[in-house]
């Protein structure tokens, strides 16, 4: 009876986890997609400096993981120190503001589409670079999800949604979001060698450091000299509290979502987590379609089928191996 109570409190929890991911994480792509594309005000002005969510997310983050470790960490735990984190920072500044850039470019649905692809680049340089060899039905996944974003790549959008873009041009867009890719890769490689060298290093240290960086290189970059891009920003947010209240949102957005992926990782491990946030990819992009106004044509739909087909192969193919990894352990 008490092992079904435990249970039962396990499922609650991961419903509470999903539920949480998926909340913060859509509604920020909706503030997101709404950031870029409105037009505030009754001059309606767009916001074009988007860039500077990215200072408002790493401020917020700051704060929240300051707080986080305040009350629930012991501060001398013998975590990676805050200077450790200054080169992957870098990587995690640039690649961001890359990937939100996008959305001057192409449609919020493309950018999640493109930001997808991650195994793609990783895939590449294991084998170009490492020799590493994968799996036939790893290069059937890969080619299900770079077909599916090159149909939806080339594939015509609606005149609604080409309308609602700033700046309309697909090869830059693109562009910009593999480019993120590859800095999210540089990034990811950095922490796992901080976390290794430093084995008491938690998720809170991360996010503190990580954020601590990128607020002050946001800031160097936003407000390093006179007439830089962040008096814009703060001058355009002051004319449009609306505008303001948008950013302040996606950034608390941002804050619970992490608070949730930690919870998730820490309690039923990296595999679900994918699983949960893949699946919140393939929600964002039918909420955006249904709620945002960015008509897909039936082609479009098939390429974004085709891609979650992709990665959701991938991840039954990891939850495969790790079966046969747990079995093994048991046998020794």
């Amino acid at each position: 009876m008490e092992s079904h109570g435990a249970g039962l409190r396990r499922v609650f929890l991961l419903a509470f986890c999903v539920a949480g991911i998926w909340a913060a994480y859509i509604y920020q792509g909706v503030l997101q997609e709404t950031v870029s594309t409105k037009r505030f005000g009754p001059d309606k002005k767009r916001f074009e400096h988007l860039a500077f969510l990215n200072l408002a997310q790493n401020v917020v983050c700051l704060m929240w993981s300051f707080l986080m470790i305040k009350i629930w960490s012991n501060s001398g735990n013998g975590g990676a120190p805050w200077w450790s984190y200054w080169s992957a920072s870098i990587t995690n500044t640039i690649g961001p503001a890359m990937g939100i850039e996008a959305l001057k470019y192409i449609s919020y649905p493309a950018q999640v589409l493109a930001k997808s692809s991650k195994m793609i680049p990783v895939m590449l340089m294991g084998t170009l670079v490492y020799g590493i060899k994968y799996t036939f039905p790893e290069y059937v996944c890969t080619l299900l999800v770079a077909g599916g974003i090159s149909t939806f790549a080339l594939s015509k959008s609606s005149s609604k949604t080409i309308s609602k873009l700033a700046h309309p041009n697909a090869p830059i867009g693109y562009s910009l979001c593999f480019l993120n890719l590859a800095f999210d890769g540089f990034t990811n490689a950095t922490q796992d060698s901080i976390t290794a060298r430093y084995p008491k290093t938690n998720a809170w240290n991360i996010m503190l450091g990580m954020n601590l960086w990128g607020t002050i290189y946001n800031m160097i970059f936003m407000f390093g000299w006179p007439g830089a891009i962040g008096y814009d920003a703060i001058r355009f947010c002051k004319q449009h509290p609306e505008a303001a209240w948008d950013i302040f949102l996606y950034c608390l957005c941002g804050a619970v979502g992490q608070n949730f992926i930690f919870l998730t990782i820490s309690r039923f491990g990296s595999l679900t987590n994918t699983t949960i946030t893949t699946t919140r990819k393939f929600v964002s992009i039918v909420v955006s379609s249904l709620l945002s106004g960015n008509p897909l044509s039936e082609k479009q739909w098939g390429s974004v089928v085709m891609v979650f087909t992709g990665l959701s192969y991938q991840i039954y193919l990891k939850w495969k191996k790790l079966q046969r990894m747990q079995k093994k352990r048991k046998s020794t």
